[in-house]
């Protein structure tokens, strides 16, 4: 999971300033010294995480800190208000050209997935009711332009391409026809290279001089720590960047690209991947970054990813079930798959306050395990057991068991679970017929109820 290493030692070195109670002031700067070394393990920039515990610390130590009931709490928060700013207090967005089009130019090093991500920005800006053209600039890297085309038709998006021509010719081009055929926003998809060139520089220049866009963003890879610092620094003094969009968020256990890159450029990041999908795009909240690193949970983009990713028809279909207590293993079936399609389990269950940074990857791999043994065994039901699990008796559960490879118990903790999701749901509904109020639920999560 995202971070998980750094929330880890964060939390170790929280933990031991609440072991104190009252806290002193060398109580502060010891757990400090330790939240340091938490940053610049996690290939944070040294100068970066110097000035980061520099301001904490200042905070941290005045009196109305010191001399509350909840210092450690005090503590925290001037931890995450610092990370916060540190990243860039707020979310920097797309600036839309007034004239038609928007005109957005990735670059970055060969690997850094700009291919990838220039689908996933088409794709955000189709849900938004925008028309945008993805542009094959890449002339160089073998199959890169059958690769943009591939991603393009996996976003329902228009790939312009003029096969090995120039890219400066291509990109204006390009933006001619974006202008005929009424398409708001041009995405330009550059070559990279392995590594930072003096050829790549000046044709990213030409094309930059040539069409003017209005964003360049720099594409890079989160994983590579402060090599991805350092290749941004490089990108903005040559090319003067516009934003950053990190890659590979979500594999990212340490953070020191995540913290040190705005610092360092003075550039925001714009946008994360979290995923291989191309719906695993995530704008970029500085609040809500800094609140799963310390392990706080981020309930709003949890939120955000319920109302993109679940079926609103399919959640008032589940309130009437629910309301008639007619909920059966069809329902639950559909609720796994709506879960499913919000993302890997950690990933959900690490924007849960209270439960974030509590459930390490083990564990998050275990629960994806369980719903995928959960839906095979429901799979293997008939059409009247998944109506009516009740008629399910020891000879339909062993055979039950054979069809989904599971065994015996498992069918009946599956079952046991759905009593217990049926009777809370019973409860629930009882409890807003009482108070007169209607919700809009949430799908529950199974496999994380009493085993």
């Amino acid at each position: 999971m995202a971070f998980e290493g750094l929330s880890d030692k964060l939390n170790l070195a929280f933990k031991k300033l609440k072991s104190k109670g009252k806290l002193s002031e060398s109580d502060v700067k010891e757990g400090m010294r330790e939240v340091r070394m938490a940053l610049l393990e996690a290939d944070v920039n040294y100068k970066v995480a110097k000035d980061f515990i520099q301001r904490v610390t200042e905070k941290a130590v005045g009196s109305e800190v010191l001399e509350s009931l909840t210092p450690v709490q005090h503590v925290i928060k001037i931890v995450r208000d610092e990370m916060t700013e540190l990243m860039g207090s707020t979310n920097a967005r797309i600036q839309f050209s007034p004239k038609i089009p928007t005109i957005i130019m990735m670059c970055g090093l060969q690997g850094s997935g700009k291919t990838t991500h220039s689908a996933k920005l088409a794709k955000m800006f189709r849900r938004e009711g925008r028309r945008p053209l993805l542009v094959a600039c890449d002339i160089y890297r073998p199959a890169a332009i059958d690769q943009l085309k591939v991603v393009g038709k996996q976003v329902d998006t228009p790939v312009f391409e003029m096969g090995q021509q120039n890219p400066v010719t291509i990109a204006k081009e390009a933006i001619k026809y974006a202008k005929d055929y009424g398409h708001d926003i041009v995405i330009l998809d550059t070559a990279g290279r392995l590594h930072i060139d003096q050829e790549l520089m000046e044709e990213l220049s030409e094309i930059k001089t040539q069409v003017q866009p209005n964003e360049i963003l720099l594409v890079i890879d989160s994983m590579t720590g402060q090599d991805a610092v350092n290749v941004a620094e490089t990108f903005h003094n040559t090319l003067g960047i516009d934003g950053v969009i990190l890659t590979k968020l979500d594999g990212d256990t340490r953070g020191g690209a995540a913290l040190s890159v705005r610092a360092v450029t003075g550039k925001p990041i714009k946008f994360v991947g979290m995923g291989e999908k191309l719906d695993d795009l995530e704008v970029f909240h500085p609040d809500r970054m800094a609140s799963r690193i310390l392990g706080m949970g981020d309930v709003l983009t949890l939120i955000e990813k319920a109302q993109d990713d679940i079926d609103e028809e399919k959640t008032l279909e589940m309130a009437e079930k629910i309301r008639s207590n007619s909920f059966d293993m069809n329902d639950l079936l559909e609720q796994m798959k709506q879960i499913r399609g919000m993302g890997p389990l950690g990933q959900i269950l690490s924007m849960i306050p209270g439960v974030a940074g509590k459930i390490d990857d083990e564990t998050a791999q275990a629960g994806e395990k369980e719903i995928m043994y959960m839906e095979a065994i429901i799979n293997s039901m008939t059409k009247a057991e998944r109506a009516n699990p009740d008629i399910i008796n020891p000879s339909r559960k062993r055979r039950i068991a054979a069809g989904s490879g599971t065994d015996v118990s498992q069918v009946n903790r599956l079952l046991k679970q759905h009593r217990q999701m049926k009777e809370m749901m019973k409860q629930m509904s009882n409890l807003g017929k009482k108070n007169g109020k209607k919700r809009r639920r949430m799908p529950f999560i199974p496999g994380m109820m009493n085993r």
